[in-house]
């Protein structure tokens, strides 16, 4: 067990104090709860909604269906996905360039339902100071119901949180009806306390030391930072030196500066740093700092924005440049990949063909003189109507196609296995040659497909 006093005796980490962020009111404040009901509301509610008699957004990993509203992905479409992660990351080098961590502050996952475990912390617990009155006092009655009552809403959150996890990926409101009688799978079972528990723990728990020590883009930041990025600084300038003093008295005669000492920016940081102390890697941006710091200020009588967005370039009384070579070649290909992303999308082709060969023999020679080969179709329809579709061959003198039935039907969202022969006169080919199979939707022209594959024939 580490003492408070293991780095004096040799140790390597000095023991954790808890930290008890104070309840802040503000602009960036406002917008960071906006931000938590917006996501927070996206994540538990999209599940629930219906679209086309399904669920609207629904991975069906047995089924190897992404359903997306109207947009059916397949395994096919993966590359898709390969696309939205690299816009994603360079979305967060851009955002980073422009402004610092707006993404930890704000969006980041671990902030926003660490916030909303803070929200009931305060809720069951009190504010700042009764939390900590609190945790000192010793056990009593009240001390175990507001803590036990604080567990209840954490563990009961945590687990509406892993159930709406799995309801991406089983149907929700079948889920839900298995939770109720008692009948989930076991894999569902896991995922659902795996995920709440790693809710309940991250959010409850860890906390700010999952910023601090786990995430590794706090420790990269630095290399997207440059001195026209806007980050939360202190005006050291303005503040310095800090000093309490009576309000109306001429702090100016005694040679202080606008900063009273009040620590309220500390008290409000909740990964527990002193912003006058210049940037941290600590720090995630959620302005909390600049809010508290904001409302002293307005009561002392001083101008705000000693604490502020801000460049380096901008305190040293420089221009601030916004639009600069960095932030124009990440705003560009961004959004180059955007429209790309989203034409390609637009027009993929939501029809397409599989061939594959006969591994039981390479070829088959007929009695009539001609060589077979055999081949197994696989017609993929990813529109969510069914459609026939017309197989044609071609790249063989005298290729012949049998596939039983001069159209095959193929149902919405749904693969359609074809046995195929082609066969051509003996001398067409010699040795190893490719071919094109075609399919063609007879009620849509424009759904169309092709695949190559080889035909083996005898060399003599």
């Amino acid at each position: 067990m580490t003492s408070p006093d293991a780095t004096q005796d040799g140790g390597l980490y000095a023991a954790r104090q808890k930290i008890y962020p104070r309840e802040v009111s503000g602009r960036f404040q406002r917008w960071r709860v906006i931000a938590v009901w917006v996501l927070l509301g996206l994540y538990y509610v999209l599940p629930w909604i219906r679209w086309s008699g399904r669920q609207a957004v629904l991975f069906d990993l047995p089924a190897r269906k992404f359903h997306i509203f109207g947009l059916t992905l397949w395994p096919q479409d993966f590359y898709f996905l390969t696309w939205l992660l690299v816009i994603a990351a360079l979305a967060l080098f851009f955002f980073t360039a422009l402004a610092g961590r707006l993404f930890c502050g704000y969006a980041c996952p671990q902030t926003v339902w660490t916030e909303t475990f803070l929200w009931m912390e305060r809720l069951v617990e009190g504010s700042r100071s009764q939390q900590m009155k609190l945790a000192k006092a010793p056990w009593s009655a009240e001390k175990v119901l507001r803590k036990a009552g604080k567990q209840v809403l954490w563990i009961a959150f945590a687990l509406w949180t892993g159930f709406t996890f799995v309801g991406y990926f089983t149907p929700i409101a079948e889920l839900a009806g298995k939770i109720a009688n008692f009948a989930t799978g076991p894999w569902e079972t896991f995922w659902v306390l795996f995920y709440g528990g790693a809710t309940y723990v991250n959010a409850g728990f860890m906390r700010e030391q999952v910023c601090k020590y786990m995430c590794p883009y706090a420790r990269f930041q630095s290399a997207m930072f440059d001195k026209d990025t806007l980050i939360i600084t202190y005006d050291e300038t303005r503040g310095e030196p800090r000093g309490a003093r009576k309000r109306g008295s001429d702090y100016k005669a005694r040679g202080l500066g606008e900063c009273i000492d009040c620590t309220m920016c500390v008290q409000v940081c909740p990964t527990g740093i002193d912003i006058r102390q210049g940037l941290q890697y600590e720090c995630i941006a959620c302005a909390a700092c600049i809010d508290a710091c904001d409302e002293v200020m307005d009561k002392v009588g001083y101008p705000r924005g000693l604490i502020r967005y801000d460049t380096q370039h901008g305190l040293e009384g420089q221009r601030k440049k916004v639009l600069r070579p960095r932030t124009l070649v990440y705003a560009t290909l961004l959004a180059l990949l955007v429209a790309g992303f989203g034409v390609t999308l637009s027009n993929r082709n939501v029809v397409g063909i599989e061939v594959l060969r006969d591994r039981n023999a390479l070829f088959r020679e007929r009695p009539d003189g001609r060589i077979e080969n055999v081949y197994n179709l696989k017609i993929l329809n990813k529109d969510r109507e069914a459609h026939e579709f017309r197989i044609t061959g071609s790249g063989l003198e005298g290729l012949e196609v049998d596939y039983g039935a001069p159209t095959v039907l193929v149902a919405a969202g749904a693969v359609q296995s074809v046995p195929a022969r082609i066969r051509v006169p003996r001398g067409a080919v010699q040795g190893g040659t490719d071919l094109q199979f075609a399919i063609e939707a007879t009620d849509r022209p424009d759904l169309k497909a092709s695949a190559k594959a080889r035909f083996i024939a005898p060399t003599d």
